[in-house]
């Protein structure tokens, strides 16, 4: 059992959990607690952590969940050490991740005989947000995510928390030059849709059936010009009372199960 915060092992698992900059370079991310460590795919999988009081609290519960895993039992303390959470749940993993090229997201829905159903995220911030975004997406049925580079980490571990195990299943991709990769979008016949001030009709008013890709900006600026410029039309989602807008994660939700309702229909 290690006990000792300062063990090698024990130091990275915590960076990765805490610096954006060593996920990046060693490409690993951290899953934290039994839901997300029971749906991580196992070829993903690095490396596990499992504190004392978990094994002693779960039991038959643990044995079945650590079956044929390799893991290394830690103290209550260096799993806090390790944890990006106040209370940690105590199992902790480093997982490999995922990767998809832009052309892989944009077919992924055609391969299943789906038309195309993206979010494209232009500097969200705010790691529950695209966590949220990710989760209700999957639930809506969106066939993946593009982000530019100033969008969140996906990989932050509040992220991974609230996808809520979605980040394994849907695909998405972080793109280097966002106007070229609308362009690239659009050129394969996906819409593009704005929710925007400018926009006059109803966002339940247009046909998202075919293939859609729906514009969610920056949650205090908006899009920018010149990525609002790139929709093919504009849509706003109308208000009552004296609210002026939505938030971004509430606004992607409205947008992606009212095209999932159209195409039930």
């Amino acid at each position: 059992m290690i006990t000792r915060t300062g063990n090698n092992r024990v130091r990275a698992a915590a960076a990765l959990a805490k610096k954006a900059k060593a996920r990046k370079e060693q490409g690993l991310f951290i899953v934290e607690g039994a839901k997300m460590f029971a749906e991580l795919p196992k070829d993903r999988l690095k490396e596990t952590f499992v504190s004392e009081s978990f094994l002693s609290q779960h039991g038959e519960k643990a044995e079945a969940l650590l079956k044929d895993i390799r893991y290394e039992t830690v103290s209550d303390d260096v799993m806090k050490y390790m944890s990006d959470t106040q209370t940690p749940q105590g199992i902790l993993a480093v997982a490999e991740q995922f990767s998809y090229t832009l052309q892989e997201v944009l077919e992924s829905g055609r391969a299943e005989g789906r038309p195309a159903h993206l979010m494209i995220l232009e500097t969200l911030q705010d790691p529950g947000n695209l966590g949220t975004i990710l989760r209700a997406g999957e639930g809506a049925g969106i066939t993946g995510v593009v982000m530019n580079r100033a969008t969140a980490d996906i990989y932050n571990p509040k992220v991974i928390r609230s996808t809520m195990g979605s980040v394994y299943r849907v695909p998405f991709v972080y793109v280097e030059d966002f106007e070229k990769s609308l362009a690239q979008i659009k050129a394969q016949g996906i819409r593009l849709y704005a929710a925007h001030l400018k926009g006059k009709g109803n966002y339940d008013g247009e046909d998202y059936r075919g293939d859609t890709g729906f514009l969610i900006g920056n949650e205090a600026n908006g899009l920018t010009e010149e990525t609002a410029a790139m929709a093919d039309c504009y849509i706003k989602i109308p208000m009552a009372g004296q609210v002026e807008s939505l938030n971004a994660a509430i606004a992607a939700s409205v947008l992606m199960f009212e095209a999932a309702r159209q195409r039930r229909n």
